[in-house]
């Protein structure tokens, strides 16, 4: 026995030496920590290409085979493409970071900045080619022979003057198009390209050359083809103008393109739609603002989509009205730049003027049957949102939704309420299927039926076309397709569709566990997954594996004669993994469930391989090769190694109930080397539900102001994250009834200093921690980052960002009050914490930032002179021409140091920074940042 002890003893002293060997996290490890993106698996599964970043720097591409072989890596190589037939990859390449930095501190212009370069790697021969100065590339949707990239450059031009027939060179600037041929490694290459494009089969080339009108050689100025089977080259529109657009139909013997032939200074553009066919000597204008069919005062918008049907015989395109054009010999000074709010707008006139691009380049869908050179046919017209089409879009019907007439609610009701209908691309004749949806609508891939979900009553709706007939899919049955949970005014959002039937005569539709198979003409329904997802409380949710191989081929399809991948939740444990599924009214079989996240699952064409990341709060996410059966895992890579330096942490789920008797849980976040026997200061970081990613990784970073959780853990602090449900019209009461108890709850350890607790939350979390502080002294620190504190007058303001007003958060989201303010004025205040700050004991640092999109800045500045009024201890920190969220890295880096010395002092006992102290002068801005503690 007591040799026993002794070896106990032992190794609980090699343990304490381990941990007493791992530092804590600094501020200086973020900008090496790496992550994993654009991780893809070739469509044979014989090949794996995945990128890793460091938050600051420079990333690596990396191409692997399944064998787990390193193949290929590319310093700073992103926006990498496979060819069909796996033999060649090519991927851009970055700048060094260093460089780019460099030119930035030089104040470079943006055309003398470093440029990117592309890189060209053969597979079978190991051969690696680049060039520089690279602003686009293209490869074809099915050709393996050929790509082509346009580089930026100097062009040298031999001229004649006319006094003499000697030659001059000069240099111009001038974009060259390179065709690289991947099977000889030659390029061919064309001078003073603009824009180009492959067709699907890549053996022909379109592309346009635009040369300036006062140049000597402005005459190559127009749109060629280049046949690659023949190594022909012929100008099909000859002329200087502004062509884009190019597209070819499915079998490449149609093309047509935008093109405007009118003066640079031109302020109104008259765009054609240029069409050639191989039999053709040329192209042709087929569609002109004169064209029959074109509306009047209308013309054929240079902002619109050109796309064939599969079949070739019809071209989408798109028409707008004329635009009205300024009178540009008023003079600016003498007219008032005013803008105007109506009360009858559709939108207001910040919404407006945030759209105001977006509006100006808005076109509206039209059909023109090429072959017959029929009349135009406009399907929609500004009354009208975006078409959608089947992927095919041979079939007759496309489907329209118009919110016209309805727009103005959208100010106080978030959802938008829209007519649906179908329209016949022959006759253009509109057929009403539903009026006032509140939801969503579907066209199937065979476009012979609607699908809808509406909102207002939580029923999914087909629509058989033909028929004009409508059927109640989910009618009578005992279960909700609606969000169980939603503790939002607004009615509750549906669950969603998860695939089409490989038929085209059904649709799968998820309820909160379970997913269900409908049959669309009302005739068949049942539960796919067999009721297996509600006993278990394991959330159940359909897995598309399908490759895209052709773009026309819907691929969101579930077949249930084939094996079916499902991603799996556990509620009780918040576990994840993989469910199988086969055959009808069979429970769906386990593959995989484990105290981890997986993400970004993918699979091989004939899914005999799996890829996807995996994760948990002590391990980084690493890429992983599994056979579909999940039973030969290989790990391709080992992101982070150093964090085995640093005292890390653990995370578990803690549950507890609160005051009125409601079962609540949290995350608890403890330091590696946590001792019971110690006291720990603790942070309470919220937002509304955050336990569903108990075992995401918290990787350490500057974040745009949320709590740096894994900082704060490695540096001796406990955070909790607790999940909170709301009541409508008692948003502040909902978050000290979980919060509060949470955190009491904790205390009962004798481990959590009671006396030392703080709370951190941004936006919404913002929002609580400004409510708490004004109804506990519990609290010895706060840290509100973009708060909203006025309801009253933040109930009128503007969402900056999108231009929209703020009413309907309150009345039917997040700010969950229910009601108009002159409905319960009451609630408002009683919920806004400005008007309850007198009682406030808790030190608070306010983050508002006066480019703050979506919360206005000066709820922050209300916060901060109450509260200096009423000699509360305060500071505010404005992040100049930032965002609501920290865009700019460098402000995020910033607040990581001043949170940390913040709650040190506060929560630890640290010395006081100057800015906590005394503050920084705006004389002393930009010298002293004020992190002293001298």
């Amino acid at each position: 026995m007591n040799k026993r002890i002794i070896l106990l003893g032992f190794f609980a002293l090699q343990i304490a030496s381990t941990w007493a060997q791992k530092q804590p996290l600094n501020h200086t490890v973020y900008d090496n920590w790496q992550s994993i993106t654009a991780n893809e698996i070739s469509r044979t599964g014989t090949y794996i290409y995945f990128q890793i970043l460091p938050q600051e720097g420079d990333g690596k591409l990396y191409v692997k085979n399944n064998l787990n072989k390193d193949l290929f890596s590319l310093p700073r190589g992103y926006n990498a493409s496979l060819t069909n037939d796996e033999t060649n990859l090519v991927s851009l390449i970055k700048p060094k970071f260093e460089d780019t930095r460099q030119a930035k501190i030089k104040k470079k212009k943006p055309e003398d900045m470093p440029k990117d370069s592309i890189a060209v790697f053969s597979i079978v021969t190991g051969k690696l080619s680049k060039f520089s100065d690279v602003k686009s590339y293209k490869l074809a949707e099915e050709g393996n022979r050929y790509f082509g990239f346009l580089t930026d450059g100097k062009i040298e031009v031999r001229t004649k003057t006319d006094t003499t027939a000697s030659q001059t060179k000069k240099t111009v600037k001038g974009a060259t198009l390179h065709v690289f041929d991947f099977a000889t490694g030659d390029t061919l290459n064309f001078q003073y390209v603009d824009q180009y494009d492959f067709n699907k089969a890549g053996n022909m080339l379109v592309f346009s050359k635009k040369v300036d009108a006062k140049d000597s050689i402005s005459h190559i100025s127009g749109v060629f083809l280049y046949d690659f089977t023949k190594k022909s080259l012929k100008k099909i529109t000859n002329g200087r103008g502004d062509y884009k657009n190019f597209t070819f139909d499915d079998s490449g013997q149609q093309l047509v393109y935008l093109g405007d032939r009118s003066s640079e200074k031109s302020l109104l553009k008259d765009f054609n739609i240029y069409y050639y066919t191989t039999k053709q000597d040329s192209s042709r204008i087929v569609v002109r603002q004169q064209t029959a069919g074109v509306p009047k005062n209308w013309y054929v918008s240079g902002d619109g989509d050109l796309k064939f049907s599969k079949n070739g015989e019809k071209l989408f395109l798109g028409l707008a009205p004329i635009p009205p054009v300024k009178d540009t010999t008023l003079v600016d000074f003498e007219h008032a730049k005013v803008d105007v709010w109506h009360w009858q707008d559709d939108y207001l006139q910040p919404q407006q003027l945030i759209n105001l691009k977006k509006d100006l380049a808005q076109s509206f869908l039209s059909v023109y049957y090429p072959k017959q050179n029929s009349p135009i046919i406009p399907l929609v017209d500004d009354k009208f949102n975006p078409v959608r089409t089947t992927l095919e879009a041979d079939q007759e019907y496309v489907l329209a939704t118009s919110d016209y007439g309805k727009r103005i609610e959208t100010q106080w009701d978030y959802r938008s309420r829209q007519d649906v209908y179908v329209i016949s691309t022959i006759s253009g004749a509109r057929q009403l299927v539903i009026e006032n949806l509140s939801g969503q609508s579907f066209l199937t891939p065979d476009g012979r039926y609607v699908v809808y979900f509406n909102q207002e009553n939580g029923n999914w709706y087909s629509y058989q076309i033909d028929l004009r007939k409508t059927t109640t899919l989910n009618d009578g049955l005992p279960v909700s397709f609606v969000d169980e949970d939603n503790d939002m005014p607004a009615k509750p959002n549906g669950y969603g569709m998860a695939a089409w039937a490989v038929d085209n005569k059904g649709i799968y539709i998820y309820d909160k566990y379970d997913i269900w198979y409908f049959a669309l003409d009302g005739s068949d329904h049942y539960m796919v997954t067999n009721g297996y997802g509600r006993v278990s409380r394991i959330v159940l949710r359909y897995q598309n594996l399908l490759h895209a191989k052709d773009k026309r081929k819907e691929t969101n399809i579930l077949d249930q004669r084939q094996r079916v991948i499902l991603t799996a939740f556990n509620e009780k444990t918040k576990e994840n993994g993989f469910y199988e599924l086969k055959g009808k009214h069979n429970d769906p079989k386990v593959i995989v469930m484990a105290p981890k996240a997986f993400k970004n699952l993918q699979a091989s064409g004939d899914q005999k391989y799996v890829l996807y990341t995996k994760e948990d709060y002590a391990n980084s996410p690493d890429l992983y090769l599994n056979d579909n059966a999940f039973k030969k895992e290989d790990r391709l890579t080992n992101l982070n190694p150093q964090q085995a330096n640093y005292n890390w942490g653990t995370a578990e789920l803690v549950k507890w109930t609160t005051p009125a008797g409601h079962a609540a849980e949290g995350i608890l976040y403890k330091p590696e080397d946590f001792d019971p026997n110690k006291k720990y200061p603790i942070i309470a970081y919220f937002y509304e539900k955050l336990t569903d990613g108990l075992y995401n990784y918290q990787a350490p970073a500057p974040t745009p102001s949320r709590l740096n959780i894994s900082y704060f853990v490695s540096n001796g602090y406990l955070v909790f994250a607790p999940d909170i449900s709301y009541v409508t019209g008692q948003p502040g009461k909902s978050a000290e009834e979980y919060i509060n108890s949470g955190m009491q709850y904790l205390a009962q350890n004798t481990w959590v200093d009671a006396k030392k607790m703080g709370i951190q939350g941004q936006s919404w979390g913002g929002y609580q921690v400004a409510y708490l502080i004004t109804a506990t002294n519990m609290y010895a620190a706060a840290w509100a980052g973009a708060p909203v504190v006025n309801m009253t007058s933040a109930y009128g303001g503007i969402r900056w960002q999108t231009g929209m007003s703020r009413q309907f958060q309150y009345e039917n989201t997040q700010s969950r009050i229910g009601k108009t303010l002159w409905e319960d004025r009451d609630a408002y205040l009683a919920n806004s914490p400005l008007f309850h700050l007198d009682k406030v004991t808790t030190p608070v640092v306010i983050m508002s930032n006066d480019n703050d999109g979506a919360v206005p800045w000066y709820q922050g500045i209300e916060m901060f002179t109450a509260l200096r009024r009423l000699q509360k201890p305060v500071w505010m920190l404005n992040y100049n021409g930032d965002e609501h969220n920290l865009m700019l890295r460098q402000n995020r880096k910033d607040i990581q140091i001043r949170e940390q010395q913040f709650f040190d002092h506060y929560l630890k006992g640290s010395a006081a920074p100057k800015w906590l102290k005394s503050g920084v002068l705006a004389k002393e801005k930009g010298v002293d940042w004020g992190f002293s503690t001298e």
